[in-house]
């Protein structure tokens, strides 16, 4: 497995943008987003404007992704973690592999700065994340308007 991290410096094109969503959308499985909203992030995570910024690690075996985690910087720190974990994926021929161990393990030392994610109670992911360390602080609650 080959490992490749983007950020805002590497000018990540519309067609990467478009293979690395298309990845996510089909492999986030039932914990994922319209291309539409995946792109979005991609576009903050891979951007040099302003505040905006982060990171995507990829997994890739022969050209083709394996697996994906992208990364947002907040702009603050302290109260809020300084990075926000929107998305990990890893295609489902590489499932129990360590491939998402490997991908969070290099998230982790490429974030400046503490990172925060959120996970559904039933995502089986859940446990990797507190093996690498991540606690549940809060309950997260949302109004939608």
């Amino acid at each position: 497995m080959e490992y490749q991290t983007l950020t805002s410096i590497d000018t990540a094109t519309t067609l990467q943008k478009n293979e690395i969503a298309d990845f996510l959308f089909v492999h986030l499985d039932q914990y994922g987003d319209a291309k539409e909203d995946i792109m979005k992030c991609l576009d903050y995570s891979l951007s040099s404007f302003g505040h905006q910024g982060g990171f995507v690690v990829l997994a890739r075996e022969s050209g083709k992704i394996k697996g994906a985690v992208v990364v947002n910087q907040t702009g603050m720190s302290g109260y809020i973690p300084e990075n926000i974990l929107v998305y990990i994926a890893v295609h489902s021929d590489q499932r129990g592999k360590g491939v998402g161990k490997e991908l969070m393990n290099r998230a982790i030392s490429t974030a400046k700065g503490d990172i925060a994610l959120h996970v559904e109670p039933d995502n089986p992911a859940k446990h990797l994340y507190e093996k690498l360390g991540f606690t549940n602080k809060y309950l997260e609650m949302r109004l939608k308007k």
